[in-house]
């Protein structure tokens, strides 16, 4: 098949990441991949690093970019591109609308959803987009009823495939020590981790409030991340005054994010998940896939991801005073959730299986 994926920011989070790699898998299976993104962003550079076939284009509005639209076309029908995929919201509406202008070269449209919605999208603008769409994916059961009930999709093309994650790194044989040498950590304390920019929206203060409530006080905590580009380092700073107020600075470890993120799950001894309603939450699967327990809100993906507590601890989302109570559960019993479980309960996610899942998909429209 000849697939394009689509990425209309300059931005380098999780949704970006995600159209990368799934770009990289697909060409790996056999498939002609183009890649349609910003000029020297950093998606631009993982494609040169990976040979992956891309295409310069230009900033485009969220709605109504009718210019745009018609050159996004005239790339995809220079290619012959069968199906164009996308993952940001903010990129359907080009997306649709250069489907629409298809007429030498017709391609079908699939958005793979990774952000929940916020309120009902019925009006008949957003309906008229969404009918655009040949496929509407969600990763996970709460988001396919949120598109059921939220919206008027034709509900033959709602489809759900889950979120694809290589396991492969994740179940590495590095030893716990050596995962606390590479990252300067005591060998002996108890660490509980938690990876993700600096932001409110992931709970670093929370954990930081919840860990001087421990009776527990030798307990330490990992922060893996940096400040959100471009944003500021405020947060940050506070995270600093907040650690020092709190006399904590021999227990909390701050260290930079790294490529080989398997290192910090194995360094760590439970993973907590403290944002206020993550969609899906790939760290979620992570941790899982490297058989570190999760502590997690008990809101958004993660309450199906750790099947409401079958697989994790759930804390009451934004309650340190919860998330401490679950940090102790944790401490009382570490083993309660087994490593095989927890890697048998990420199955479903693993990149071959969601990859299999994606082709049927695309090959229903031959």
């Amino acid at each position: 098949m000849r697939i394009a994926y689509l990425v209309g920011t300059d931005s380098w989070g999780g949704l970006e990441m995600n159209q990368a790699k799934n770009a990289l898998w697909m060409k790996e299976r056999g498939h002609q991949v183009l890649v349609l993104g910003r000029a020297k962003s950093k998606l631009d550079a993982f494609c040169s690093n990976h040979q992956l076939d891309f295409e310069a284009i230009e900033p485009h509005k969220k709605y109504y970019d009718f210019k745009q639209a018609k050159q996004l076309n005239t790339l995809l029908t220079k290619h012959q591109i069968d199906h164009l995929i996308i993952r940001d919201v903010r990129d359907m509406s080009i997306a649709v609308a250069a489907k629409y202008r298809s007429k030498k070269h017709p391609f079908k449209v699939h958005y793979f959803m990774e952000m929940q919605l916020g309120v009902k999208k019925t009006n008949p603008l957003h309906t008229l987009r969404f009918k655009l769409l040949d496929t509407w994916s969600c990763p996970l059961n709460w988001l396919k009823q949120q598109v059921e009930t939220m919206t008027k999709m034709p509900k033959n093309r709602i489809v759900m495939i889950p979120s694809a994650l290589d396991v492969t790194p994740f179940q590495t044989a590095l030893s716990k020590k050596e995962a606390r040498q590479l990252l300067e950590l005591p060998e002996h304390k108890i660490i509980i981790g938690l990876a993700g920019r600096f932001d409110p929206q992931k709970g670093q203060l929370l954990l930081l409030d919840a860990i001087s409530k421990l009776e527990n006080k030798e307990v330490g905590v990992l922060f893996l991340g940096e400040p959100t580009a471009h944003e500021g380092s405020d947060y940050h700073q506070q995270m600093l005054q907040t650690i020092a107020a709190n006399g904590l600075k021999d227990r909390v470890f701050v260290r930079p994010f790294r490529s080989d993120i398997e290192v910090f799950y194995k360094a760590i001894d439970a993973f907590v998940m403290a944002s206020k309603a993550e969609t899906v939450g790939m760290v979620t699967l992570e941790a899982m896939a490297s058989g570190t327990p999760v502590i997690g809100s008990n809101a958004g993906g993660t309450v199906e991801i750790l099947q409401n507590g079958e697989l994790g601890y759930l804390f009451e989302t934004l309650n340190a005073n919860s998330l401490a109570e679950k940090i102790n559960e944790f401490l009382d019993q570490p083993g309660k959730f087994q490593k095989t479980a927890l890697q048998k309960g990420v199955a479903k996610f693993e990149h071959s299986h969601v990859l299999q899942l994606v082709e049927e998909r695309l090959n229903s429209f031959s």
